[in-house]
């Protein structure tokens, strides 16, 4: 490969897709995870309220889970391409299997299954080494600790650094994901014209791509094989 693409800034933003193929079920599936609960009663600060119980047992089971699950081809083939290109991932996945995998610089959108937060100062963060959060557990001002999760209605704290990503980028890839969840999916609105976009999901947005996305219409395991080879060849 030319010297010239090693230092490339690629950026990527990756979806429910990617960790679907290493057994982590969706929550947009006709069999995902919202099909036995209601959005609003796991997902939000009202949920939260009302029933304190429920929602963390709904995020212990999710991180217990996912410590079992391991990184698919499509996370492994995102870390090597670190030896060829400046790789960026800005992920709506709660699950840390692309950090697993190996890659080094991961921005997470909507929190993080391996991390708690004080439940009234979100800027106190803890990592967990553990599956589970207890009632009980409490942050250093006494509070009881929350998953580290982005609930609907909450503001997206690393939205901005992400669109500063995405403004940078030389070649944007969007993988595993419907673009149907924003402000994520707006991200590609802010990659320069200049950048070369692509795109790998079994099913292409019902939106209107610009004429200068590459769509590789494939899993996202597939797709990075092909796409691997794409970029090492130009």
């Amino acid at each position: 490969m030319p010297r010239s693409n090693e230092m490339k800034k690629l950026v990527v933003l990756t979806g429910a897709g990617v960790s679907a193929e290493s057994g982590i079920r969706t929550f947009r599936d006709s069999n995902g995870l919202w099909g036995n609960h209601d959005i609003m009663e796991v997902a939000s600060a009202e949920g939260w309220r009302k029933n304190r119980d429920l929602v963390q047992n709904f995020y212990n089971q999710r991180r217990k889970h996912a410590r079992d699950c391991q990184p698919n081809d499509a996370h492994l083939t995102l870390a090597r391409l670190e030896s060829h290109f400046d790789v960026q991932i800005i992920t709506q996945n709660i699950d840390d299997l692309h950090e697993r995998a190996g890659s080094s610089r991961v921005l997470h959108l909507h929190g993080e299954l391996t991390k708690a937060q004080s439940s009234i100062d979100p800027r106190l963060i803890y990592p967990l080494d553990h599956w589970e959060i207890k009632t009980g557990d409490k942050c250093e001002k006494g509070s009881q600790l929350r998953p580290h999760i982005v609930w609907f209605g909450e503001d997206v704290p690393m939205m901005l650094p992400a669109m500063d990503l995405a403004q940078r980028a030389e070649i944007f890839l969007v993988l595993g994901t419907s673009m149907q969840v924003y402000p994520a999916a707006s991200l590609i609105d802010y990659v320069p014209q200049t950048a070369k976009k692509f795109l790998i999901d079994p099913q292409v947005p019902d939106f209107r791509l610009g004429n200068d996305v590459i769509v590789i219409q494939e899993s996202a395991t597939v797709g990075m094989k092909i796409l691997e080879k794409i970029l090492l060849e130009s």
